[in-house]
C-alpha cells in the first residue's frame, strides 16, 4: 500500500496537464486555456520552438508566428509552464534540434524542464521499440508489426539527429508511458525516475490518456475524481487541446463540465513540472531497477495493445 502523500497547502490530490500543440490554432487554444485559467489550474503548454524547413507533420502552430508566441509567453507570465515537443513539427537533425533549444530560451527565458516527444520525429530518444527491453520489445515489434524497429535515433552517437547530450543537459523530464488510470502515479508509482540503461534522460514521467475530449472526460468522471481524491494520488494527464475539444468555436461542454467538477475538489493543480520536483524532493533514490522497470513495461504494453494509444 502507498503511504499517504503530504501535498501542499493541505491539498489531498494532484492533478496537472501536459497539452501538445499538434494542429493547436491560437483561436482553439486561447479558449481552452481561458476556461483553465478562470477555473486555477495551471498547466503545462508544449509547442514547437521554430517552424523548420521540411514537411510538417501536423498543421499546429509554431512559436515563429509572433501572435501565437506572444499568446503562450502570456500563458507563461500568468503560471502556466511551457514544456517541448521537439524543436518543430517534422525531423530535425542536431543542427536543427540544437537552433528549437536555443529559440526556446530565446523565447521564454530558459531552457525546457519538460519534453514530450512528437511520435512523428525520428530524432525521438530511446522511442519506439528502444522503449522496452528485452522479451518487452519483442512484444512491441509484434504488436507494432515492426513499423518502428530501430527508427528513432536521437540516442545513437555518431548518427546525425542525435542529440542525446543536449537533453540531459538541459531537460529534467522526458514523457514515456502512458495509462488508461486517473491515478498516474499509481500506474508508475516511480515517477519521476532515472534510467540507467537510458542515461541522456535525466528523470522520466508517465502520463494518464486523455488525448482526445472522450478518453479525457471518460478518464475525468465523477467516480474517477473521487477515487483520485480519496486515494490521495496525482494525474498528469496526457492530451491535444487542439483535437476537437472546440468544435465550431465552441468549447466542448463535457470537457468544460469536468473542469468546473474537478476544480470544487480539494486538488494541487500546478504544471508538470512543479509536480514532478515535488515527488523527486520525496525521494531518496530516483534510480529504477530492471525487474520493476520490466513490470511497468509490461503493464503499458498492456494498454497499448487495448488502447493503440502512444
Amino acid at each position: 500500500m502507498r503511504l499517504p502523500i503530504p501535498w501542499p497547502e493541505g491539498k489531498q490530490f494532484a492533478f496537472t496537464i501536459f497539452d501538445d500543440p499538434d494542429g493547436q490554432t491560437l483561436a482553439a487554444g486561447q479558449a481552452v486555456y481561458s476556461l483553465l485559467a478562470d477555473l486555477g489550474f495551471r498547466t503545462t503548454k508544449g509547442v514547437w520552438p521554430i517552424r523548420g524547413d521540411g514537411t510538417p507533420s501536423d498543421r499546429g502552430e509554431t512559436c515563429a508566428t509572433p501572435a501565437y508566441r506572444e499568446w503562450v509567453r502570456g500563458l507563461q507570465a500568468r503560471g502556466f509552464e511551457i514544456g517541448l515537443h521537439n524543436a518543430t513539427f517534422h525531423t530535425s537533425n542536431r543542427e536543427q534540434t540544437l537552433r528549437g533549444l536555443e529559440q526556446f530560451r530565446r523565447d521564454f527565458g530558459r531552457d525546457p524542464k519538460t519534453l514530450t516527444q512528437h511520435f512523428f520525429c525520428d530524432e525521438n530518444l530511446y522511442w519506439g521499440d528502444r522503449r522496452v527491453t528485452g522479451l518487452n520489445r519483442l512484444l512491441y515489434n509484434l504488436l507494432t508489426c515492426g513499423r518502428n524497429r530501430g527508427k528513432f535515433s536521437g540516442d545513437i552517437e555518431g548518427h546525425s539527429n542525435f542529440w542525446g547530450d543536449l537533453c540531459q543537459e538541459r531537460i529534467k523530464y522526458v514523457r514515456n508511458f502512458v495509462f488508461a488510470d486517473i491515478d498516474t502515479l499509481r500506474a508508475c508509482p516511480f515517477m519521476p525516475y532515472h534510467d540507467p540503461a537510458r542515461p541522456y534522460v535525466n528523470y522520466w514521467f508517465a502520463s494518464s490518456e486523455g488525448a482526445m475530449p472522450h478518453s479525457f472526460v471518460d478518464r475525468l468522471s465523477e467516480a474517477s475524481q473521487r477515487r483520485l481524491e480519496e486515494q490521495g494520488g496525482a494525474c498528469i494527464m496526457y492530451t491535444h487541446f487542439s483535437h476537437r475539444y472546440c468544435p465550431n468555436g465552441r468549447l466542448h461542454p463535457e470537457f468544460r463540465r469536468v473542469m468546473e467538477r474537478l476544480s470544487r475538489r480539494p486538488g494541487w493543480f500546478v504544471p508538470v513540472a512543479t509536480l514532478l520536483d515535488f515527488l523527486l524532493s520525496l525521494k531518496a533514490d530516483a534510480t529504477l531497477a530492471p525487474a520493476p522497470r520490466g513490470r511497468l513495461e509490461r503493464r503499458w504494453l498492456l494498454h497499448k495493445a487495448r488502447f493503440g494509444a502512444a
